[in-house]
């Protein structure tokens, strides 16, 4: 029989877990084996200048707290996993595309986003969407771009009027 202070520990951890699944809008599980102290500090450094977080847990841990929530991955759960939470559904997913480009050792696994679970595949094609303020730049571009194009119209018809009339 197990230790009742060890099955305690592993419970608060469980419910650690669960918590941060609960309040996160993207999480992203990956594999870090390979990379040394200083590029898993560099790493932990960009997701959190992202508002993300960066955490390693037992695999058996996390699929304990995600059977708790529903929710099945326990394909991909080989190996030693790190985590990385975010209340930005992209942010985590951008960074450690671009991290990985550098860092050949790093490789994704299987994501949550929006509670919905996203394979490899589909993370890389969401890495690839430009960020929140770069889609609301693109958006205001094209809400300008229809009245300026609207003035240079009335322009040219004034400047058209005004040539027929003298």
């Amino acid at each position: 029989m197990a230790n009742p202070k060890i099955l305690e520990q592993k419970q608060l951890v469980i419910d650690e877990i669960k918590e941060k699944v609960e309040n996160s809008n993207g999480i992203v599980l990956f594999d870090y084996r390979g990379l040394t102290d200083a590029e898993i500090k560099e790493l932990k450094h960009l997701l959190r200048d992202v508002d993300s977080e960066y955490k390693v847990y037992k695999n058996t841990l996390i699929q304990r707290a995600l059977n708790d929530l529903n929710i099945d991955i326990h394909d991909h759960l080989n190996g030693p996993s790190a985590v990385a939470f975010s209340k930005d559904q992209i942010a985590p997913i951008k960074v450690l595309a671009n991290f990985m480009k550098k860092h050949k050792a790093v490789t994704l696994k299987v994501g949550l986003v929006d509670g919905e679970v996203t394979t490899e595949e589909e993370l890389n094609s969401l890495a690839t969407i430009p960020s929140r303020e770069g889609l609301l730049t693109m958006l205001a571009g094209g809400m300008l771009a229809i009245p300026k194009d609207l003035a240079i119209c009335l322009d040219l018809y004034a400047k058209k009027l005004e040539e027929e009339n003298n």
